[in-house]
């Protein structure tokens, strides 16, 4: 089975270099986390891969070739959710949905039924039916977290790269949404990307890799801790 991700000898940052991955190859389906301290780069990393940044030095490839900008393909849950506080649940769930429908439905707004379809399904995986016409603004933290979760689940990507996506949920909450993703990303053999700071959660993963700064080193270094 070819890689869904590989990267070898790559170095990450913005001005300077903040992280390197000498070698991380991913199959389809796998579901990974990455841990670490703040600010060394692991959030970089995940831009990286989405192609929202580019590479300082070495070889990133997403399904054997170079980052492009592909609509719909990678699923990105930032930590800044950039959702419409404006528009309902709804709307901004439905932004996700419309990558699999030609730009001009998305346009003129005459969707398919099934792209609507997919909204509602995705809303009510993320247990927010009740809330689907509510404005984001009066969402609590943690709901409109899941709006963007539901958000990235409509857009039916190939990959869901996914930072700190259980953060400002309470405990029960987060494991229905942990239980809920990974049901959904094996059900549609999706790769799944977590950055996740609580080490419990991130042990579900298939695989672990920890970002760390090592001493007598002027960046951190990303290495695989276990593999189940």
């Amino acid at each position: 089975m070819s890689n869904t991700i590989s990267a070898q000898n790559l170095k990450i940052g913005y001005s300077k270099i903040l992280a390197e991955i000498n070698k991380f190859n991913i199959k389809q389906g796998e579901i990974v986390s990455i841990i670490g301290k703040s600010g060394i780069g692991k959030t970089t990393f995940l831009k990286t891969i989405a192609n929202l940044i580019n590479p300082i030095e070495g070889k990133l490839s997403i399904f054997e070739s170079e980052p492009k900008k592909e609509r719909g393909l990678i699923g990105y849950i930032p930590q800044k959710l950039g959702l419409v506080k404006h528009s309902s649940v709804f709307s901004n769930v439905l932004q996700g949905a419309v990558c699999e429908e030609p730009i001009w439905r998305s346009i003129t707004g005459f969707h398919e039924q099934k792209t609507l379809g997919i909204v509602q399904d995705t809303i009510e995986i993320m247990g927010l039916k009740d809330k689907i016409d509510e404005p984001i603004s009066k969402l609590s933290g943690g709901q409109q977290r899941r709006v963007a979760i539901a958000r990235t689940m409509a857009q039916n990507p190939k990959i869901i790269l996914a930072d700190e996506f259980l953060s400002e949920l309470d405990a029960k909450t987060a494991e229905n949404v942990w239980k809920n993703m990974l049901n959904y990303v094996k059900e549609k053999n999706i790769t799944l990307i977590i950055v996740e700071h609580n080490i419990e959660w991130a042990k579900l993963a298939d695989r672990c890799f920890e970002m760390e700064l090592k001493e007598n080193k002027e960046y951190s270094s990303l290495e695989e801790i276990f593999n189940v």
